[in-house]
């Protein structure tokens, strides 16, 4: 009796097994099937596959192609280089091309639903040659979708609005409407004539901006990279009338110059003048595109720029960098490890920090052709791998006016007076480690 017992109960465990594993193996097979009431799809092409696309809406029609590099290009109604995003946008709506309800399984009458003569025709080719187009028609009666078939396929769908407002696109949303198309990664020279002055920046052998024209100065990487960033973001607005258009054109011959940026990148130059006219409408013309364009007031407020703008305001170069050494007067303190060294004497980590955080902070309020006065202080702050940057400062005053002058600068600073003063009190509080004292016990 109780080896019948154990065969029964290896006989259910068994059972059980076999359900588990054929269960587990139809969840499997089931894994990425679409549920059994999901709408049906109406295309499903791979991204690889499309080669062009054309939508036509009556006798208006855009087309984009795939060039040998791979990029795309508008080529009705005229060759124009097309934006990539926008053109893969598309792409992602037609590649898995869902309906929202199957209408009927071979309708006799298409045009009841407008497809007879449809409102939009989008024909894609692809890479083998074929052709598949995708036929929109009427509105549903809810305005919620619209009547959607392929073409030589009986079926009739509804799509969302917004399918059709995916596919629905010209040539001024599919177009690059970039101003500028250098590569930022490439940059090597920017040239910008403003405010009757020319400045020219180029990087040095640490890839650092520097201002190389009208003289060379140091410049404010953070300000000449936000001057690159608004370039590469300067776009034509094609959301305007075709009116309006012939306007932009009309202004920017009489509107005053604002800028003319110069950009060099390794597949050469390229050029953007920016206009404004008496209301503060700003306009472009770009050796890249054809045409002249309105732009947004940031482009031009952000050229609208001297020398002086994109120089750098800080004595000292070394940011965020931890020194290696700081040299104030004849004093001099070397860091070891985790500790600030003056000759043999361990320093108060904390007040050579305070020293370390005012020469960082030290700042220019006027830049001046040579600094002027009786010095009060010199400062040598040494960082970077392996102790390679060496900056020197020597701060003087006259009257009641502080200035600054770096090693091999012909230039002077004009610095606000409290900053000095909190310098040298900080070099002045400087003082030597004191280890802490053990706790009596209790």
């Amino acid at each position: 009796m109780k080896f019948r017992g154990l065969l029964a109960a290896a006989f259910v465990l068994a059972a059980l097994g076999g359900a588990v594993y054929w269960s587990e193996k139809k969840k499997k097979a089931d894994e990425g099937k679409p549920a059994a009431d999901a709408p049906p799809k109406i295309l499903t092409i791979p991204d690889a596959d499309f080669k062009d696309i054309r939508i036509a809406k009556g006798a208006e029609a855009t087309a984009v192609s795939k060039g040998s590099d791979g990029k795309w290009k508008i080529t009705e109604p005229k060759p124009l280089a097309a934006d990539q995003d926008a053109v893969n946008s598309l792409i992602s709506t037609l590649a898995n091309l869902a309906s929202d309800r199957l209408i009927e399984e071979k309708a006799a009458n298409v045009a009841e639903y407008g497809l007879a003569t449809p409102s939009m025709e989008v024909a894609i080719t692809k890479k083998d040659g074929k052709i598949q187009k995708v036929l929109l028609g009427d509105e549903t009666p809810t305005a919620g979708g619209s009547f959607a078939r392929l073409d030589g396929d009986p079926r009739v769908f509804t799509v969302a609005s917004f399918v059709k407002t995916n596919l629905d696109k010209t040539s001024k949303d599919l177009r690059d409407k970039r101003l500028l198309t250098f590569d930022s990664d490439k940059l090597t020279r920017v040239e910008l004539t403003a405010k009757n002055q020319s400045t020219e920046f180029g990087k040095n052998n640490q890839n650092e901006w520097q201002i190389l024209k009208p003289k060379p100065y140091r410049a404010d990487g953070s300000q000449v990279e936000e001057l690159v960033r608004k370039l590469k973001d300067a776009k034509m607005d094609t959301s305007v009338s075709d009116e309006d258009a012939k306007k932009a054109v009309a202004s920017f011959g009489g509107a005053a110059r604002v800028a003319v940026v110069t950009v060099s990148d390794s597949g050469g130059n390229q050029q953007l003048e920016v206009r404004r006219d008496k209301d503060k409408n700003y306009f472009a013309k770009s050796s890249v595109i054809e045409g002249i364009y309105k732009v947004n007031a940031d482009l031009g407020e952000g050229l609208d720029k001297d020398t002086d703008a994109f120089r750098n305001k800080k004595l000292f170069d070394f940011g965020w960098n931890d020194p290696s050494k700081v040299e104030v007067g004849t004093v001099a303190y070397q860091k070891t490890g985790d500790k600030w060294m003056a000759g043999a004497k361990q320093m108060d980590s904390a007040s050579v920090q305070n020293l370390v955080d005012k020469l960082r902070d030290l700042t220019s309020t006027k830049f001046l052709d040579n600094a002027a006065g009786a010095v009060v202080l010199n400062a040598a702050v040494t960082s970077g791998e392996g102790g390679k940057r060496v900056e020197k400062v020597l701060v003087s005053k006259q009257g009641n006016s502080y200035f600054g002058k770096r090693d091999n600068e012909a230039a002077g600073y004009e610095i606000e007076g409290k900053l000095v003063e909190e310098l040298m009190k900080a070099a002045a509080d400087i003082k030597e480690f004191q280890p802490p004292k053990d706790e009596k016990k209790k």
